[in-house]
């Protein structure tokens, strides 16, 4: 007994066996469970479920059915795995936050975007989705192959005909053995586009399509969330090898409260982020006093769009804070993208040309398959309709042998022999009803008959010529894309570390315009046009209440713009950072480009290209200090600002000008006194010196402008009631700084102080802004030339019944892109000369 115990044990190499199992188990997972196909960008589970609902007649049109029982014919008919893996795909893919285009509509509770789980299958509903009837459109049709289920009882499909490419329209995830896969999804319009480009190429040109030409038309994942991608740089690497790395961060905005305070408004977080731990994560790094400056945190969600609501502390800085949470919360997360999928089932890296050919080749395939069907069909129609047509020439003859047949099989035999019918010919005469010998139906008949043989001509032509194939794609899938297609809704932001990103901008002229409550935009210069001197302007801003546009300047995409502040503090952003906006929009709020201290506003803007040796940053205060410091001071500006001059109380950094040290400099007051002297009077000192008295001031007096020799031959000089003249600077003779000055504007009661003075030429244009966001454009020919001590002309209507002044002035200098202040080509020129 004993020895028959040890004859049935057998000795194995263990090592071997657990290779062999393991490698089993890790084909099965990565061929069977865990990866796409890529052509219609299913996992298996998701494709039997898509067609136990498809066998089920769960369409769109039809009534929801339970989740169990969708299940429950899934896991019986194709799916011999747990009905809870199975469950978990049917609800994922009917959740708008995890799949872009939904290829399962839900009824009921699928879960929430704050991590809370479906209900049971028992409580809830579904059925296909429209866009998912276009991933099983003519599967009956021989388009695909067909394969035994588990037991051999069912066929399922190998894979679904996928009408579009889901496979980059929705993305995946999925984790195998060795491998994982990670696509993100896209939008359907920006895919199919590129689908038809690449299908054009080869047809009409008869070449390849390159990645660049692709990457053209799909700009980038776009979200079921939306959110902002951070730079193109991961986006170009993930599109070329297949992996890369993509930022992407939560749409915020910061908001003053009506009690002073700040708030974040979060309204859309990165793709799979849980909201519900997003908040319990921020809460926490509150209580750990790793960010201060939070007071509260409320979800204000609700079914119009997500919000949460992040109240701040009356000092706090929101755009550190802001910071602070993008570095240790998921407001700011990256998608690690790895295009992995199967082809001919097996495991494969592609770039996205890759995968488009795939789908592509998919469709040839697919179309090609269905027209071959339904040539054969239309033949065989065409064959029995032949049939029909000969016996009802030999209606009496046909009738006669009918009759004199003992049975079906002689009437059948006698018609082949006479007529030289196939026996489904034959069989279709015998089948044939009395009403077909009517003169209506004989013509309904032949109608079909020639319509057929039209229908076979172009199936014959389609199958015969791959143009013809490659154009049946294109329209269908162009009719999809025109149906389902919709804007994207992840947008595509600058990254600070991106140089890529700044190539694909181009370099063009920009105005750049900041109102007095701090909102800034960037517009095209064709925005506006120029008109005749005394005109009410054509409206330049939708501002809010008693805000103006103070800040108005030309300038190029790909300038630096150095931002001076009242409290002696500089700020930069490149110019194509600002957000573009037509010219009635307010703008973005600046606190949102800037990290900006409570009460700190932009008093000056400076474009610079680079930093040079021998140039400056010549500053004046409200209270007329001035200082110079070397512009290489200013190459390294940190995201928080750096101090730029040292104020005394009460005083405020009001301009800033760019110069050489060769200029002359002229301050002019608000009760109209000018004081010119040589920016060699001020010796060149540190960022955080306090400069030395540039003018003398009357009591009550303050300085309104800087301006420049360089910048024209005339001061333009414009009062708050819209009065302004040009006065020749020859008029105001050079003297040591720290004087008086001269008189430069006659102040009556009719004009009131002067607020803002530019240097000019005649050839220049003007704009000039009054504090309702009236703008004004007009050449400087139109305006008189007076002597100091006068009030000049008219320039801008205004009721002087009415609180509304002028606010600021602004040059335009065309065609050249270039601001009120000189720009670095100008200053470059013009040392050569003296040189």
């Amino acid at each position: 007994m004993e020895d028959n115990i040890f004859d049935q044990i057998k000795e194995i190499d263990l090592k071997k066996t657990m290779e062999e199992s393991y490698i089993d188990y890790a084909m099965s997972v990565i061929a069977a469970r865990a990866l796409p196909d890529v052509r219609d960008g299913l996992k298996p589970v998701q494709r039997r479920v898509l067609y136990s609902m498809i066998e089920l007649n769960n369409g769109p049109d039809k009534p929801h059915r339970k989740c169990a029982r969708i299940v429950g014919d899934t896991m019986g008919k194709y799916h011999p795995h747990g009905d809870s893996s199975i469950y978990g795909a049917l609800v994922n893919m009917a959740q708008e936050w995890s799949t872009r285009y939904p290829l399962v509509d839900g009824h009921g509770n699928f879960g929430s975007v704050d991590g809370d789980g479906a209900a049971a299958m028992r409580y809830t509903e579904a059925r296909l989705s429209k866009i998912s009837m276009e991933m099983l459109a003519d599967i009956n049709k021989d388009t695909v192959d067909f394969s035994p289920n588990f037991d051999e009882t069912e066929k399922e499909p190998t894979v679904l005909p996928a009408r579009f490419p889901n496979l980059l329209v929705n993305g995946t995830s999925g984790i195998a053995v060795g491998m994982a896969t990670n696509i993100p999804p896209h939008n359907l319009r920006e895919v199919i586009s590129a689908v038809v480009k690449i299908i054009d190429n080869r047809v009409e040109e008869k070449r390849d399509t390159s990645i660049e030409e692709i990457m053209e038309i799909i700009k980038g994942p776009d979200f079921p969330t939306g959110a902002q991608i951070l730079g193109t740089r991961g986006i170009e690497e993930a599109y070329r090898t297949g992996r890369g790395k993509v930022r992407v961060r939560a749409i915020t905005n910061i908001e003053t409260m009506q009690n002073g305070k700040s708030r974040i408004i979060v309204t859309e977080l990165p793709y799979m982020v849980n909201k519900a731990r997003l908040i319990e994560k921020i809460a926490e790094l509150v209580r750990d006093k790793r960010v201060d400056g939070i007071t509260a945190i409320t979800d204000e969600s609700n079914r119009e769009g997500m919000r949460i609501n992040i109240e701040l502390r009356r000092d706090a800085n929101a755009n550190v804070i802001l910071n602070q949470l993008y570095k240790h919360t998921q407001l700011q997360d990256t998608f690690g993208v790895n295009m992995l999928a199967l082809v001919n089932n097996q495991p494969k890296v592609m770039n996205i040309h890759e995968m488009l050919l795939h789908y592509i080749r998919h469709q040839e395939d697919v179309v090609t398959r269905r027209t071959r069907y339904e040539l054969n069909k239309a033949e065989e129609r065409a064959h029995i309709l032949q049939g029909l047509l000969i016996a009802l020439d030999n209606i009496d003859e046909v009738i006669q042998i009918i009759r004199g047949s003992q049975n079906t099989q002689i009437a059948k035999t006698g018609l082949m022999e006479r007529f030289g019918l196939t026996e489904a010919q034959a069989q279709a005469i015998v089948d044939m009803r009395l009403r077909a010998l009517t003169g209506l139906e004989r013509e309904k008949l032949e109608t079909e008959y020639k319509e057929l043989m039209k229908k076979i001509e172009e199936y014959k032509a389609i199958l015969a010529d791959e143009a013809l194939l490659l154009g049946v794609i294109k329209k269908e899938i162009t009719v999809i894309m025109d149906k389902y297609g919709d804007e994207r809704r992840t947008s595509i932001g600058f990254d600070a570390f991106d140089i890529s990103m700044e190539d694909m901008i181009p370099d063009e002229n920009a105005v750049i315009t900041m109102t007095k409550l701090g909102y800034i935009k960037r517009m095209t210069p064709d925005n506006f046009k120029s008109q005749n001197r005394g005109g009410k302007g054509i409206k330049g801003m939708q501002t809010i209440d008693d805000d103006y546009i103070e800040e108005l300047l030309m300038t190029t995409t790909h300038h630096f713009l150095m931002f001076f502040t009242n409290k002696g503090r500089v700020y930069r952003l490149k110019a194509y950072e600002i957000p573009e906006a037509g010219r009635m929009a307010r703008g973005t709020a600046i606190i949102n480009l800037l990290q900006l201290m409570p009460d700190e506003k932009i008093t000056a803007l400076i474009p610079i290209k680079e930093y040079k040796e021998g140039r400056f940053m010549f500053m004046a205060t409200k209270n007329g200090i001035v200082k110079k410091t070397p512009i290489t001071d200013f190459a390294n500006v940190r995201k928080t600002g750096l101090a730029a001059i040292n104020l005394r109380e009460e005083d405020e950094l009001i301009e800033v000008k760019f110069t050489n040290n060769k200029k002359d400099i002229f301050l002019v007051t608000k009760y109209g006194q000018c004081i010119r002297f040589s920016e060699r009077d001020v010796r060149s000192t540190g960022r955080v010196s306090m400069g030395v008295i540039g003018m003398n001031l009357s009591d009550g007096d303050e300085v309104v402008g800087m301006q420049l020799d360089t910048q024209g031959e005339y001061l333009l000089i414009v009062s708050e009631n819209g009065m302004g003249k040009l006065t020749s600077i020859e008029e105001f003779t050079a003297q040591n700084r720290g004087g008086k000055g001269v008189k430069c504007y006659k102040i009556m009661e009719k004009t009131g102080n002067v607020v803002g003075v530019k240097a000019v030429s005649r050839d220049n244009e003007v704009m000039m802004i009054n504090t309702e966001g009236i703008i004004i454009q007009m050449s400087c020919e139109d305006i008189s030339v007076l002597g100091r001590v006068t009030s000049g002309v008219k320039l801008m209507n205004i009721n002087t019944d009415t609180e509304v002044k002028v606010a600021s002035i602004a040059k335009v200098r065309e065609p050249a892109a270039k601001t009120e202040e000189d720009t670095l080509k100008e200053l470059e020129e013009e040392l050569k000369k003296e040189e």
